[in-house]
């Protein structure tokens, strides 16, 4: 019976590669063997005042809306404008059964005739009564009484007359005009419909030029905004003189500007947030009532910020961070990473730069070039030009490590 082969250890072989790993270059912290140093450039933080921008979503309205109702009770002849068409102060825009209200003031009319006929038989009686009672060829009470009836009747005549002007009044709301220029809305009630006085809605009419645009602000916002300006963070323009733009859904930006003329001075209970509101002129109509859009308010300035190229910001397990430039037990240059707490976006120069809260300071060398490269203490090199944001101090190329020191014998 054959015994079966046992495997061979190679000993020496393995002894030799260990022994000529240990004798090699060794590996640098944090870097790739056989790789050069990453070059990299970077950029100083230096503190600078930065423009703000903040973002809300807002819904449009008419900077005068109406609601066209009924006035007279009656059924509904005619519709005499387009449905969502612009229409002009005093245009005729519904017309009421007018015929009821006439009669009434055919027949109103005549009670103040008959009332005017009753008054001047009573002045004439007055007229022929009052000489009489001064020579006392009638009694005084006979006097007295014809001038009282002339009074009542003037009473009566006043009161005819009154009847007579609401009739009238209300004949005239049998056709009903646009109380202001602006766009219609549609007609709920179509034509032979029974209306309601004060009650029936016969459409509505929105004056969108200019416009309105209401915005909400949330406590918790509106308090950090607060405690920054307290602290001389944050410089907000004068009596809220933002300058304010307007984004569409579909991210085009309407090209001109508005102002607020309006911010809440209470807190909605149910939502937490105040409102305020911004009017732009909108004599083309591009913004209609209802839009949902987005509004800019621009005018802040952020004092003394910290801010890095959005490049030189990335994402980690544990949430933002970026290499800087330090250096090793050696003094030789690394990446050493900084988990930063980061605030708005702002442009400055054409340059898209992160709002640094924390995390970072003044005189730290923020690397933006190269960073795919990195790891934490990865040795890394200079470029010959390192470039700064707009404001930031420019960073001077650092100089080549020196050689090390032969060992002593």
């Amino acid at each position: 019976m054959q015994t079966p082969a046992r495997p061979v250890l190679r000993i020496p072989a393995i002894a030799a590669a260990l022994f000529v790993a240990a004798c090699g270059p060794s590996q640098p912290p944090g870097g790739f063997p056989g790789f050069p140093p990453g070059e990299v450039t970077t950029v100083t933080v230096a503190p600078r005042n930065l423009p703000v921008t903040y973002e809300y979503v807002g819904q449009t309205a008419g900077s005068k809306e109406v609601e066209v109702r009924a006035r007279v009770t009656g059924i509904l002849e005619r519709k005499l404008y387009q449905e969502g068409a612009a229409v002009k102060a005093g245009q005729v825009l519904f017309v009421i059964d007018p015929k009821p209200l006439a009669a009434q003031a055919a027949a109103l009319e005549a009670d103040l005739v008959r009332a005017q006929a009753q008054k001047a038989q009573s002045d004439r009686e007055v007229a022929r009564l009052k000489p009489l009672a001064e020579k006392r060829a009638v009694g005084q009470k006979e006097a007295d009484d014809a001038m009282s009836n002339a009074e009542l009747a003037a009473a009566s005549v006043k009161a005819a007359q009154a009847k007579l002007d609401e009739v009238k009044l209300s004949l005239g709301y049998t056709r009903v005009v646009a109380p202001i220029s602006g766009l219609s809305s549609r007609a709920p009630k179509s034509e032979g419909s029974l209306v309601t006085a004060n009650d029936t809605l016969l459409t509505t009419i929105s004056q969108a030029n200019p416009i309105w645009v209401p915005f909400s602000i949330s406590e918790n916002e509106q308090l950090t905004l607060n405690k920054s300006v307290s602290e001389g963070r944050l410089t907000l323009p004068k009596d809220n003189g933002f300058n304010v733009t307007v984004k569409l859904a579909d991210g085009s930006v309407i090209p001109r500007r508005g102002k607020i003329n309006f911010a809440d001075t209470r807190i909605n209970s149910s939502t937490g947030t105040f409102e305020m509101r911004a009017e732009l002129p909108n004599a083309d109509g591009v913004l209609k009532p209802g839009q949902f859009v987005r509004v800019s308010l621009d005018g802040a300035v952020r004092n003394n910020a910290l801010a890095v190229p959005q490049v030189a910001v990335l994402d980690g397990p544990q949430g933002k961070f970026v290499y800087v430039a330090d250096k090793d037990k050696d003094g030789k240059d690394i990446a050493a990473t900084r988990p930063v707490v980061v605030g708005p976006w702002v442009v400055q120069d054409g340059v898209n730069l992160w709002v640094i809260d924390s995390g970072i300071k003044a005189g730290d060398k923020v690397i933006t070039d190269g960073v795919s490269k990195l790891r934490p203490g990865a040795p890394i090199k200079f470029a010959a030009a390192p470039q700064s944001p707009p404001g930031a101090a420019p960073t001077p190329a650092s100089p080549a490590p020196a050689a090390p020191a032969a060992p002593k014998s």
